[in-house]
């Protein structure tokens, strides 16, 4: 485990207008030293570090840099928080759920789920292709199988979680190896009120797909899923969904699984580029 660092995030309005970034090479060892006030949060990734702040923080950086051996400041961006999102983030409809911002007062429609998703700064509002794909099977899977317990391993914005407890999954682990993502995911729990049915926790992949599950859902890096899929826990969870593959790991993952006692119930493909499978295993 490492020093998670966060701000407060918008309830009642998007979070964010403008964010300030600041990309620096090595890791802070805690944020203590980040009293800003428009401090939003750390991502971390590879021995890199980006800060995110609500206001120009340049003094706030530069003391933190020259105060840390290691830590040396690349580059500092000024863009919308669409920009870095690279969208912006509105209501949709995925089978039976309703995604919302938490901010946006749009009324859910009759019959459907409702899903407050505030992605903060982490990538995954849930429009990308492999996201609708493995909501979609979510919904098909649980209105015909009883699924009392899910893995979602690389969780991102927490929304796979999400949709697995709304559609009557009673307990899920929600892991991502960002510290980042993980605190994010854990906010939208929170806002959800899915506690009870939901733990989120930051670690890697590899290490927790050997807890008991009925479900898998992994909608991760390849280099995370190779290894996920050639382990003993895989092989222990009743069904699966694979994701976020293009199309050469798509081939590689497709053929791991021909030497193994499963079955692929659905194989997707979006844009001709992302992959999703869809499978059970045998004991």
């Amino acid at each position: 485990m490492s020093n998670l660092c966060i701000g407060a995030p918008g309830e009642n309005a998007p979070p964010y207008t403008t964010l300030y970034i600041y990309y620096l090479e090595g890791r802070l060892t805690s944020c203590d030293a980040l009293p800003d006030p428009g401090f939003i949060g750390n991502w971390e990734e590879d021995g890199f570090s980006f800060l995110f702040f609500s206001e120009p923080s340049d003094d706030t950086v530069d003391r933190v840099t020259a105060a840390t051996p290691g830590l040396i400041l690349l580059d500092r961006y000024c863009m919308t928080y669409d920009e870095w999102l690279g969208e912006t983030p509105e209501p949709f409809r995925a089978g039976r759920l309703f995604i919302v911002p938490p901010w946006d007062r749009t009324e859910t429609p009759d019959g459907m789920q409702r899903i407050l998703l505030d992605p903060g700064v982490v990538f995954g509002t849930g429009t990308h292709p492999t996201t609708r794909d493995c909501l979609e099977i979510l919904q098909t899977l649980l209105r015909n199988e009883r699924i009392d317990t899910a893995l979602d391993l690389g969780t991102g914005t927490g929304l796979l979680a999400l949709g697995a407890a709304r559609m009557g999954c009673e307990r899920v682990l929600a892991l991502d190896f960002n510290f980042l993502a993980a605190r994010t995911a854990a906010r939208n729990v929170a806002l959800n009120r899915l506690e009870h049915r939901i733990l989120t926790l930051q670690g890697r992949a590899e290490e927790f797909i050997g807890m008991a599950g009925d479900l898998l859902i992994a909608n991760i890096h390849y280099d995370v899923m190779k290894h996920l899929i050639c382990s003993e826990g895989f092989l222990r969870k009743k069904w699966f969904i694979l994701s976020g593959l293009l199309r050469t790991q798509a081939r590689e993952v497709a053929d791991t699984l021909s030497h193994y006692p499963v079955e692929i119930i659905e194989t997707r493909e979006r844009e001709g580029v992302w992959h999703t499978f869809w499978g059970k295993t045998f004991p």
